[in-house]
């Protein structure tokens, strides 16, 4: 989803950071003033110069009533199946059995926490995690797949989402929950970065890691827009690839995103076997328009007490493995990793390539003061 936006103008990342208390776009407009008013034309105006950019037209994503079967796995049921795509497998991403990607003494009883939250990125859902959950529940990990406002089955209208806040709540009222000396690993992909960034600030005591999967690590004052400014588009492609949804009229900002049907393949699945590309052509739903521009209170004691990795992805086209690196350079993680071949969807790409990382990361001990 990055690469949706890189064309957009809005607040440059030097602005100063926001209030503690952030305001969503709707209740902005409601005060009236010149400051709402100025969020307003910054909105339109980051949305006339995407329409401007944009080349060719192509169907966009019909928002769909995906389902994620959620049926648990039985403990001792039959391997699985392999691929049927005919994708040549990648040296990158063997096909292996769970227990061939872990060492035979680990006991996942014994580390910090073997409970794995999941977050999908702008336009997906849980069911794009349908690989990695397997895996890893083979592996002995408890796995939970979030559907955040407005995605997967979730029922609410993606139009109507005004804040970072209420599309993730889902996130966080499942942490809410959490007795209070349990812990989990927060694993964030594309827009999903910037949700688990605001849950760790909310519940820092809550997440023993945070894993960013080709996704916006964010810094305190800015934005996931912030973040795909940073890339510029060479091809056209980026252009083609969204239709801006204005639910509350032309003269009002955006309300959400659509995706091109024709161009999705080469923007975000340009290394996944067909039939995964398949499931998201049915599955993927509008991204929200609002939360994508709201800028994070993140602070040190807070965000900063998390210990954070981050997962590059070789072979991405919507967030280009240079601005992969560039979010490292200025908000350095513990560990920085890297999956070869990788396109922006490593779950359907390279899903054991991709446990393999998230057992690695999660068994990771902290490191020895000196």
């Amino acid at each position: 989803m990055g690469a949706l936006l890189s064309c957009m103008s809005g607040t440059s990342p030097s602005d100063s950071p926001p209030q503690a208390k952030r305001r969503s776009s709707a209740s902005s407009r409601r005060g009236g003033g010149a400051k709402a008013a100025e969020i307003d034309e910054q909105a339109l105006a980051a949305a006339a110069a995407l329409v401007l950019g944009q080349r060719g037209g192509g169907g966009a994503f019909d928002r769909s009533a995906s389902v994620r079967y959620a049926a648990k796995r039985q403990q001792q049921g039959p391997p699985l199946p392999r691929s049927s795509s005919t994708r040549p497998r990648s040296l990158a991403d063997p096909e292996l059995q769970p227990q061939q990607l872990l060492a035979k003494e680990l006991n996942t009883k014994d580390l910090e926490t073997n409970i794995i939250v999941l977050v999908h990125g702008g336009g997906f859902g849980a069911w794009c995690w349908y690989k990695t959950m397997s895996l890893l529940e083979d592996s002995g990990f408890k796995v939970n797949a979030i559907d955040l406002t407005g995605s997967g089955i979730n029922s609410s209208d993606t139009n109507k989402i005004s804040s970072l806040s209420e599309y993730a709540e889902p996130l966080t009222s499942y942490l809410k929950g959490l007795c209070d000396a349990e812990k989990v690993i927060l694993v964030g992909h594309d827009f999903g970065g910037a949700c688990i960034s605001h849950a760790m600030e909310m519940f820092p005591s809550k997440v023993a890691k945070a894993v960013f999967l080709c996704a916006t690590m964010v810094t305190n004052g800015h934005s996931a827009l912030d973040i795909f400014q940073q890339q510029m588009d060479t091809n056209g492609m980026l252009q083609k690839a969204q239709e801006l949804v204005y639910s509350n009229g032309k003269d009002r900002p955006p309300t959400a995103i659509n995706i091109d049907r024709a161009s999705v393949r080469d923007l975000l699945f340009n290394q996944s076997p067909a039939k995964d590309v398949s499931l998201a052509s049915v599955s993927m739903r509008p991204i929200p328009f609002a939360p994508v521009m709201e800028k994070l209170t993140l602070t040190e004691g807070n965000y900063g007490s998390v210990r954070r990795f981050f997962v590059e992805t070789t072979e991405d086209n919507a967030i280009p493995l240079s601005l992969q690196q560039s979010m490292c350079v200025t908000n350095p993680p513990e560990k920085v990793l890297r999956l070869k071949g990788s396109d922006h969807a490593p779950f359907f790409s390279r899903p054991q390539a991709l446990h393999k990382t998230l057992v690695e990361i999660a068994t990771l001990p902290r490191a020895q003061a000196s």
